[in-house]
């Protein structure tokens, strides 16, 4: 009597392993999340990318209008203003775009590579410091750029060096001479 419960139970046990409906859902489920990730990564790193060299050009063009002097008693705001209106794929450019700019005198070691950048978790911003050059000085520009990423759970964006309120930074700098009037 016991024969034949475990008989039918190996039968039924090799159907089940021999048929192979839903193969290809088992293939799937496995394999989807990794190109789920890697589409997530390639995403996020193409916007970053974009982000990083708009950031870029902008403040290559704001330079150029510096050390030309183009704006007599330059301020912070027009300096932000003037690299947001070439950024312009950066969202809310002017609450996520902090400016410093500094002499740096001959022989010195630059300041460190930390940029002070917009703290969003803050009600009021910290102050910057943000002078503007004479004849020959040699001048230091930087430019951060905060973003939230476009998947802060996956990929890229996982990886990303962030602040207390999930977004990351991008920092552009560039050192300039202020030409002689």
């Amino acid at each position: 009597m016991i024969r034949a419960p475990l008989t039918w139970i190996r039968a039924r046990l090799g159907r089940f392993r021999g048929d192979e409906a839903g193969t290809s859902t088992i293939e799937f489920v496995i394999v989807f999340p990794v190109f789920a990730f890697l589409l997530c990564s390639a995403a996020e790193s193409g916007i970053l990318m974009l982000r990083q060299v708009m950031l870029d050009r902008a403040v290559d063009l704001a330079v150029r209008d510096l050390r030309l002097q183009s704006f007599p008693d330059v301020t912070h705001d027009q300096v932000k203003t003037r690299i947001c209106d070439e950024a312009t794929v950066i969202p809310d450019c002017t609450n996520a775009v902090l400016v410093e700019m500094r002499q740096v005198d001959k022989g010195a070691t630059l300041p460190s590579t930390n940029a002070p950048c917009v703290d969003r978790a803050a009600s009021a911003q910290s102050a910057t410091t943000f002078t503007q050059g004479k004849d020959n000085q040699m001048m230091l520009i930087r430019a951060c750029a905060v973003f939230d990423p476009l998947f802060p759970g996956s990929g890229l964006g996982l990886d990303l060096a962030k602040d207390a309120t999930g977004a990351y930074a991008l920092i552009s700098t560039s050192a300039f001479v202020v030409e002689p009037s």
